[in-house]
């Protein structure tokens, strides 16, 4: 990321996402099964988690997967979770900013939080590190996740998510709702928009 995005910087935001996760039902259920598994159905190979928090999606995306995110506090929990996460600075100077060394880009929960022209370029300031013919996945929140962080700036959905592929020079390739079906999103704060496209 080349910018900060305003109020996800700073240890608040990383303990906002630790309440948030950590919530005592989300622990009596295991909330995460579906999503990880979805994570896990779409075989993305070595993956780049770009804005990747604390780490709640990195964990389930194998070894060989890498975070980035501007917030150090979020990083250093992370790490601390025995996953490979870097702050922005860190990873463009270290050996894992290869060209063409990752198969997938993630990008979930990360472009709402910026406009369309930094999302621009904060995606694709990372996608010299994919290659060619690999996949950049856009994972947004729909109506319902979408007002429940005051963080959010932009309200993305497949039109939006698939115009800044586009603008990527990205293909699309696949859309759809995630766990509900799409209207479940006016109510059910975790549904999700995941837009699936392919570097050329």
């Amino acid at each position: 990321m080349t910018c900060p995005i305003p109020g996800t910087e700073g240890p608040d935001y990383t303990a906002r996402l630790n309440r948030l996760g950590e919530a005592r039902w989300k622990r009596l259920f295991d909330v995460q099964a579906p999503y990880r598994w979805n994570l896990r159905r779409l075989r993305l190979g070595r993956t780049l988690d770009v804005g990747c928090g604390v780490g709640r999606n990195l964990a389930h995306l194998g070894a060989d997967a890498v975070g980035v995110d501007h917030n150090p506090t979020s990083v250093g929990q992370a790490r601390e979770r025995g996953l490979t996460a870097y702050t922005v600075e860190e990873f463009h100077a270290s050996p894992q900013a290869e060209p063409g060394g990752f198969d997938s880009v993630l990008a979930a929960h990360l472009v709402e939080h910026l406009s369309e022209a930094d999302a621009r370029d904060v995606i694709g300031g990372y996608l010299p590190y994919l290659r060619a013919g690999g996949r950049a996945v856009f994972i947004t929140p729909q109506e319902r996740g979408y007002a429940s962080d005051a963080t959010h700036v932009r309200f993305v959905d497949f039109d939006r998510a698939t115009a800044l592929a586009d603008d990527l020079g990205l293909r699309p390739v696949r859309c759809y709702s995630f766990p509900f079906p799409r209207i479940a999103g006016r109510w059910f704060t975790y549904n999700e928009f995941v837009t699936v496209c392919e570097k050329q």
